[in-house]
């Protein structure tokens, strides 16, 4: 019974350590898929979209200008609340006079 108990932890252990990898790929699947980057959203999904990315920041009403504003020039806003700029280069490239960041 004694032999059994490490024997089972370690099983434990292998499963979870097989569905945090394939979870993980499924993730970026999503990311991958299609439904972000650039192009991928038309000029009337712009405003729901930023609703959705500037949802979270106590700064809503600049983040929202920002994002449309970004959003109209690269039918493109990242999934998530922040971060994630990659999948979309224009909106991650895109920068003020001083060399910050433009879009949200």
């Amino acid at each position: 019974m004694a032999k059994l108990v490490p024997l089972l932890l370690l099983a434990l252990f292998s499963i979870s350590m097989v569905a945090t990898k394939v979870m993980a790929k499924e993730a970026q699947y999503h990311l991958d898929s299609g439904s972000y980057g650039p192009g991928s959203l038309k000029s009337n999904q712009c405003p729901s979209q930023c609703t959705r990315r500037c949802s979270k920041t106590q700064y809503h009403k600049p983040c929202m200008f920002f994002c449309q504003k970004c959003c109209a020039k690269c039918l493109c806003v990242p999934p998530g609340y922040y971060g994630n700029k990659a999948v979309c280069p224009c909106y991650n490239n895109w920068k003020t006079k001083e060399g910050g960041p433009k879009c949200p």
